[in-house]
């Protein structure tokens, strides 16, 4: 068997199915069609229809074209999760522009270098106090020509904080942006070899890098989902599902995952703007949810509720994790106490998140990704040489192809030939491959620790942390060490009531579950840690504002040979 993993597929799904190409605009079209009737969103419990969402998309999309912004232009959106996301996203695609996704959580130097690689002049945002400061500010600085504000309160009142619109010709309100445009006689011809989105990336080692993502990576991303879970679907029938969205839609993840994948199969998209534990619990017990993707920072906190084996999780038919690698402790407890399997999925921006998934049915493997998803072909390299294949079992870079994969970098020829061997995506993950063809991670490339001489990976001191019960959460950096060169350390938040602990008791309890070479060397204790905008928890915001701290607990740094 070419793929070994293939023969843990579920019944009637194969790795060679056919994966379907086409453009967004159409999947919205034929989705409005098909569903027109059913609620697509549900926002603020205000239902719009399929039928009402493609109206309010073809507005948009006349009103963009009136504007001239078509065929070889970027479209700025620089929005929450509401629904002038999907309205201006796809309004935008409709006329034949780039989308460019802005995260309201970036920085003003990361937002300005992606209007400017971009070449974006127009940017979509909302009248809120957390958005429309900062928004304004690229206007004044010449980064921008016209800027689009979406008034929140369209969506209903609930009395968040916004900032009132100044007076100049180059800001408009949405309403006024649409008012009177007419759909034209003919839609600009998109296809699915055209760049649909710029999605920003990789800014851990310096600028963001514009991932080129075509209509026809993002379709088959949807594609292959779809055949994927085609035979739990058939299982349930024609039942309308219900799915969480508290993944912000400017990422990857809940893009494809929730909102691409929902409006493709008639689903209903309950859109929170933030995440907040007793909300989603409202909306999985109360409103009856049936699926609900999220990152470990969202289980671990799930996770922690007191009267967590009391819920009642009976509705849910399909839970996820991924965005970062998942606890397995945390998967363990969920288990024990819920009764149900939440396995973690791996992809990445430059995959419009396809990778890896779990089977319904198949071997427990915890710690596991899972299983190369049909049409994508994954290997592991070595790390000295991206062109030599490794056997399962051993550790290198692992590779990736498919027809969900970036065509490479926007404006970057020299990054985009180096992210490639023999015509795969190097994906900058460590791990391996075992021989039924599950996938593990490792760890991230970059954030490798050479301790010693050995390769220490983080992400597996993490995964050991993790286990004891005074730890809430963890992020494992390298520190310069003078006699190994670098070694770990550990920043711990603890559980409500736990009480901080040595670096000497870490150790001890750390003994027996991780290498010597891999025992962290301090810990030190915070209350809270950084996060990624998409809810991760940031390694790399961590190093950057890392100082020491009289609250480090060190190990006695000294030569010894039983430490190596």
């Amino acid at each position: 068997m070419t793929h070994p993993g293939e023969q843990f597929y579920p019944d009637g799904v194969h790795w060679d199915d056919p994966i379907a190409q086409g453009t967004l605009p159409d999947l919205l079209s034929q989705a409005a069609t098909d569903y027109g009737a059913r609620p697509a969103l549900e926002f603020r419990d205000r239902p719009i229809t399929y039928a009402e969402l493609e109206a309010l998309v073809e507005a948009t999309g006349a009103a963009f074209l009136r504007a001239g912004y078509g065929k070889d232009t970027s479209v700025a959106l620089f929005l929450g999760n509401t629904p002038d996301h999907p309205v201006n996203f796809f309004g935008a695609l409709k006329a034949g522009a780039r989308i460019v996704h802005l995260s309201p959580l970036d920085g003003e130097i990361a937002l300005s270098h992606k209007l400017t690689d971009s070449g974006a002049r127009v940017l979509v945002t909302s009248n809120l106090s957390a958005l429309l400061p900062t928004a304004l500010k690229f206007l004044e600085r010449g980064l921008i020509d016209r800027l689009i504000v979406c008034e929140d309160d369209h969506w209903g009142k609930i009395g968040t904080p916004q900032t009132p619109l100044p007076a100049n010709s180059a800001i408009v309100t949405f309403e006024q942006f649409v008012d009177g445009a007419v759909k034209p006689a003919r839609w600009p011809q998109v296809t699915a070899d055209d760049v649909a989105l710029l999605q920003y990336t990789g800014g851990t080692t310096g600028l963001p890098k514009g991932a080129m993502l075509t209509h026809g990576n993002l379709t088959s991303a949807v594609s292959i989902y779809d055949v994927w879970g085609r035979p739990g679907r058939a299982k349930r029938g024609d039942v309308i599902e219900r799915v969480i969205c508290v993944l912000p839609l400017f990422h990857i993840f809940a893009l494809t995952v929730v909102l691409l994948s929902s409006l493709r199969r008639g689903n209903l998209i309950s859109l929170h703007q933030r995440f907040d534990v007793e909300a989603v619990m409202r909306d999985i017990e109360v409103k009856r949810a049936t699926y609900f993707p999220g990152v470990p920072t969202m289980w671990i906190a799930i996770a922690a509720l007191p009267d967590l084996d009391k819920r009642d999780f009976s509705s849910l038919t399909a839970i996820g994790s991924g965005g970062a690698p998942l606890p397995v402790e945390v998967a363990s407890l969920f288990e024990r106490k819920v009764g149900m399997k939440l396995k973690s999925g791996w992809g990445m921006t430059e995959t419009c998140s396809p990778g890896t998934g779990h089977p319904q049915e198949g071997p427990d493997k915890p710690g596991s990704i899972g299983l190369m998803l049909p049409g994508i072909e994954l290997d592991v390299v070595a790390l000295d040489n991206p062109t030599r294949v490794l056997p399962p079992g051993e550790v290198g870079e692992i590779r990736i192809k498919g027809p969900n994969v970036t065509r490479g970098y926007w404006n970057k020829p020299k990054e985009t030939a180096e992210s490639f061997a023999d015509g795969r995506f190097l994906t900058g993950d460590i791990g391996y491959m075992d021989g039924d063809g599950y996938f593990y991670l490792v760890d991230r490339k970059k954030d490798m620790i050479i301790s010693g001489g050995f390769n220490v990976y983080p992400q597996m001191i993490e995964q050991a942390i993790y286990t004891h019960p005074a730890v809430h959460e963890v992020i494992v950096i390298g520190i310069p060490d003078d006699y190994r060169g670098e070694a770990a350390k550990a920043f711990v938040k603890l559980r409500p009531g736990a009480q901080p602990f040595t670096i000497e008791e870490l150790r001890a309890f750390l003994t027996g579950k991780l290498g010597k070479h891999e025992l962290p060397v301090a810990v030190e204790f915070v209350e809270e840690l950084p996060r990624t905008p998409v809810g991760k928890l940031s390694r790399h915001e961590l190093r950057r504002q890392h100082s020491p701290s009289p609250t480090v607990q060190s190990e006695q740094q000294k030569p010894a040979t039983g430490d190596r």
